[in-house]
């Protein structure tokens, strides 16, 4: 109750609510909690609320456009079926032919009465990860949720790039799969605006980011499957999936290729093949449409939402170490600032994993 209070009065605050308005709407929230150990959101509540969770969200870059979001109400889905359903509704939906649409799909909350629908994918869509005689194939960070598909009887091809599908759980029963419709994947083949040699490297990555292992809390309501996209800014791709060490690691290879020094560190060989990653991500996204954004701009974006919350007399939260890019961060203004790491309530926040 003391968590609906809150998100009420500020929900109806800015939206220009009355007192009355306020005081009506806790009663009836009290008296539902009293009859029913829960409350239902209406649909106004949920679209306001996944906004405000965007809003609050410490760790992302990208709030400037966090009241365009799409909320996409399947409270009502019941069965694996239905969920589903409406998971391919949100590639179709936010994938958008490559003018990517933020959106969200919010299923049931938490209740009493009911058991938890769970997705148990890290992102709607998402690479295999294989480890044969110690060696990896595909994205490593996927190995044990790769095993478990394997587990439920799903096979991949074996391939750097095998889209995982889909797994669900309601309650106890048995988790069920659905290999996702490759139509809806959105892939982009990547290439590079002067080395010809890089198509050959056989790269690609998808094009919608969808988190769906976060919870979403609004007012004291727990929803643990509500998947989530915006559009990726090129570092996560180009400096983090494709270059992490422990992820797909091709900073050796894209520098063997460009033919520079290895032999030591102080080439500067790891920061010039990064550079050209980022590079061949940029391009290839923009060259296919598909929207996407590069850090710099994402940062300059980033500015124009703290102006906006400075003139709305509220104080942006946020993780520095989160908030600047992982390439050139000192050419960003994020790097020479510093943001209150404090967590509101409604939020995305890290869950157990199902599995």
């Amino acid at each position: 109750m003391d968590e609906a209070k809150v998100f009420i009065e500020q929900m109806y605050k800015e939206l220009d609510k009355s007192e009355a308005d306020i005081t009506f709407r806790l009663q009836q929230i009290e008296n539902e909690l009293a009859t029913e150990g829960t409350y239902t959101h209406t649909k106004e509540e949920l679209a306001f609320g996944a906004k405000l969770a965007w809003r609050n969200s410490n760790r992302c870059i990208g709030r400037l456009f966090w009241n365009s979001l799409n909320v996409l109400d399947e409270r009502e889905a019941d069965t694996e079926e239905e969920v589903f359903q409406a998971l391919e509704r949100h590639l179709e939906f936010a994938s958008n032919g490559g003018r990517i649409r933020p959106t969200i799909t919010v299923f049931r909350p938490s209740h009493p009465n009911k058991p938890d629908i769970r997705l148990w994918n890290h992102q709607l869509i998402r690479y295999a990860g294989y480890k044969e005689n110690g060696q990896y194939i595909g994205d490593p960070h996927s190995t044990e949720f790769t095993r478990k598909c394997q587990e439920l009887g799903w096979k991949g091809e074996g391939t750097d790039f095998d889209v995982l599908p889909f797994v669900v759980q309601i309650g106890e029963e048995a988790p069920k799969l659905r290999e996702i419709e490759p139509s809806l994947t959105l892939q982009v083949s990547l290439r590079h605006p002067e080395f010809d040699w890089f198509r050959d490297l056989g790269l690609k990555w998808y094009g919608v980011p969808i988190i769906s292992d976060m919870e979403m809390k609004i007012g004291g309501i727990s929803y643990k499957a509500a998947p989530f996209n915006g559009w990726y800014m090129e570092t996560e791709i180009g400096a983090r999936n494709l270059a992490d060490e422990n992820r797909y690691n091709l900073i050796p290879k894209v520098a063997s290729c460009m033919g520079l020094d290895t032999s030591r560190a102080a080439t500067l060989w790891k920061d010039k093949a990064l550079i050209e990653l980022n590079i061949a991500v940029l391009h290839s996204f923009k060259e296919d449409g598909v929207s996407i954004v590069d850090h710099h701009t994402a940062a300059q974006q980033f500015r124009l939402f703290e102006e906006n919350e400075e003139r709305a007399d509220r104080e942006v939260t946020g993780d520095w170490t989160w908030l600047i890019p992982p390439v050139s961060p000192a050419t960003t203004h994020i790097f020479h600032k510093e943001y209150e790491n404090a967590w509101n309530a409604t939020n995305y926040f890290y869950q157990d994993k199902p599995y």
